[in-house]
Formats: C-alpha cells, sequence, structure tokens
C-alpha cells in the first residue's frame, strides 16, 4: 500500500459574540450581517481550489472566532465539500454554551470526528477576569452531548496564569476536566499579545514561576489519569492525538480557507486577507484573496523545524547543540528512548522550550 502524504485543510471563522482579552486571532464581533455572504465566499474559494487540484486532506481543522456561531448546516456543507482520504482527522472548534446533541449530529453527517471545546477554566471567576462569557456549567452538558452524537473524539482547551486564578483554582479546574475523562486536553500558558485588552494592563500580567508551578500540577495529574504529553502543551490517550497538530509542527504542507486563513506548500507561506469584508468582496470579484506571503531559506526553515519538534515527543536530532551545549543542557535533555541519535526534553526543559532553542547549532 503507497502511503499518503499528510495534507491538511484549515477552515477559518471569523465571527464572535465577544473579544476574549486575550485574544489576538483575526475575529470580529461585529460582523454577524456578513455572515452568509461569508460562507457562500468560503465554499467558492474550498470550490476553486479543488478543480485546480487541491489534494486530498488527511485532517482538517475548523477554528476560529467561533464556528458554531454560524449555522451548522451550512458549516457541515463546507467541510463535506473538502476532499479527505480515508480516515481523516476532521475537528471543530466548539464554546460549550452553543452545543447541542443536533448541531453535532450535522457536524458529524459532514464529516466531523473530533471537537475541540474551549473551557479555558472551570472557576468562574477566572473567567471573568479572561474576558470569558460562557457558563462553566455548560462544559459537561457538551461533553455529554459529544458522547451522544456519537464522535470518536474530543479534546478540552484550558489556560492557566489568570491573575485572579489561585493555585488552588486551577487544580479544581484540572481535576474537573479529568473527571469528565475526555481523551485529550490542551493547557497552554496565558500569554500577552500585543493590541490585546491583556496587554493594556500589566498588573494583569501572568506569572513565571506561578506558570511553572501550574504546568507541573497539570502534567502530573494529567499523566496519573493516563494522559500522556506529546507536545509540551498537549496530553492525550494514545490514538488520540491531534493529527492536524502534528502536521504543523512536522512543517508538512496545508492549505488554509476563509480570511486570514495561513498555507504552507514547500517552504512558502501564505495568508489570505484579514477582514472578512474584504475577502467576500475578492472571491466576489473573482480575484486572488491571497494577502501576502514569505519563503523561508533552507537555514531558517530547518531552525524552524527544529523548534517545533523540539516539542513534542519525536524530538530533534542530537547534532542540533554542540557537545558542550548538551552537557550544559544536561537535566533538561535527555537521550530519546527509541532513537538513540535524537533528544528529547524532559518536564523541566518543557518549561525552558523556547530559551533551550535559541541554542541550536
Amino acid at each position: 500500500m503507497i502511503a499518503v502524504e499528510p495534507f491538511g485543510v484549515y477552515l477559518h471563522i471569523p465571527f464572535c459574540a465577544s473579544k476574549c482579552d486575550y485574544c489576538a486571532f483575526a475575529t470580529w464581533t461585529d460582523r454577524g450581517h456578513l455572515v452568509d455572504a461569508y460562507l457562500d465566499a468560503l465554499m467558492v474559494e474550498i470550490s476553486r481550489a479543488v478543480d485546480s487540484g487541491l489534494p486530498r486532506a488527511t485532517t482538517v481543522f475548523v477554528g476560529g472566532g467561533t464556528p458554531t456561531l454560524v449555522p451548522p448546516e451550512r458549516l457541515a456543507a463546507a467541510i463535506d465539500s473538502i476532499p479527505v482520504t480515508a480516515g481523516a482527522e476532521v475537528t471543530v472548534e466548539c464554546n460549550p454554551d452553543d452545543v447541542s446533541v443536533d448541531m453535532l449530529r450535522t457536524f458529524r453527517d459532514g464529516g466531523v470526528n473530533r471537537v475541540s471545546i474551549g473551557v479555558q477554566s472551570m472557576s468562574d471567576h477566572v473567567l471573568v477576569s479572561l474576558g470569558r462569557t460562557h457558563d462553566r456549567a455548560n462544559v459537561a452538558r457538551a461533553v455529554d452531548a459529544v458522547r451522544q452524537a456519537g464522535l470518536p473524539s474530543f479534546n478540552l482547551d484550558l489556560i492557566y496564569g489568570a491573575a485572579a486564578e489561585s493555585v488552588d483554582d486551577w487544580t479544581s479546574t484540572v481535576e474537573e476536566a479529568i473527571a469528565l475523562d475526555p481523551p485529550h486536553i490542551s493547557a497552554y500558558g496565558l500569554t500577552v499579545e500585543a493590541g490585546t485588552a491583556l496587554a493594556a494592563r500589566p498588573e494583569r500580567f501572568p506569572d513565571d514561576d506561578d506558570q511553572a508551578d501550574k504546568y507541573e500540577i497539570v502534567d502530573d495529574r494529567l499523566t496519573d489519569h493516563g494522559l500522556a504529553n506529546y507536545e509540551v502543551s498537549n496530553w492525550a490517550r494514545p490514538g488520540h492525538e491531534s493529527a492536524h497538530n502534528f502536521l504543523y509542527w512536522r512543517q508538512q504542507d496545508y492549505r488554509g480557507f476563509g480570511c486570514a486563513a495561513h498555507s504552507h506548500a514547500d517552504g512558502r507561506r501564505w495568508w489570505n486577507l484579514r477582514t472578512p469584508d474584504r475577502y467576500v468582496d475578492a472571491v466576489g470579484r473573482g480575484e486572488s484573496v491571497e494577502a501576502s506571503s514569505e519563503t523561508l531559506d533552507a537555514e531558517s526553515r530547518l531552525f524552524e523545524r527544529r523548534q517545533l519538534l523540539l516539542r513534542t515527543r519525536d524530538g530533534i536530532p542530537a547534532d542540533s547543540f554542540s557537545t558542550a551545549t548538551l552537557q550544559l543542557l544536561d537535566g533538561m535533555v535527555v537521550p530519546h528512548p527509541d532513537r538513540p541519535d535524537h533528544v528529547v526534553l524532559t518536564r523541566r526543559g518543557r518549561l525552558m522550550a523556547n530559551e533551550i532553542s535559541t541554542r541550536f547549532v
């Protein structure tokens, strides 16, 4: 049997009911009147790509924004229009407040077999401090809907490090998430992005030591529950790892559809017009929606590849570091258990992954 080359497709849904304080993504809270026109344009962009020979996707990911804000039948139709391989992983990001069994069944009928639920915290005051508006009580209801709809896999997204979040708050969030028995959990340290509401409030910035303590808590709890860490911020049961994310981490090719969506092919990256208004207009006029692009040289591409893979259980070649540097990194990188010519991060190393990557040869 000939191996299928991994290829990803990303669909961007830019609509949100409100903007989270930490969010720097291309999302809008005042463009609801464009939903129908946007979904029409999305279908046209996909159709043109298919007609031009779009490879069959091994993974599809629908993100945003809030994909569950648009009519599920129309989103399912867009997903279903993408040619995929047998067994392709197809994921939709979901707001727990929006999820229903009927919605998820509609997604499933369009080919979806995985959802990622934006939980962030199970503490009401922490959610408020993040600018999140969802009701945490709806998280359990959403997980139950996933199971009723017959979807085989799902992820819970968590964020730690908000100024309002105590260690006890975070521990409770992790324990409540585990009690829902998810096959995958992502836990990200809160970061400050320029131009966000959080960036304007230095007193609310996360503390590095606090985040390190909380990372150790989530890693201990999830490992004990049988979810293995396979990337710095991701834990899963065997067989439930995110194939789409691995595609990014391994620098494989993908195609993005929708405003601000990014694509990659053979070291060239390009991205679409940022605003939904301009995107819809360009598609309607039959013009290219590409806004700009960049092509990485071989050295930059290698550095980026190693930087990404260092964060994963794949590890990177040991000769990415000098012998002297490896000695300095003792306790932070260790030989890969299955690949003697590779090294992987220890938990201590995971806490310093970005700093360690600056020491590549």
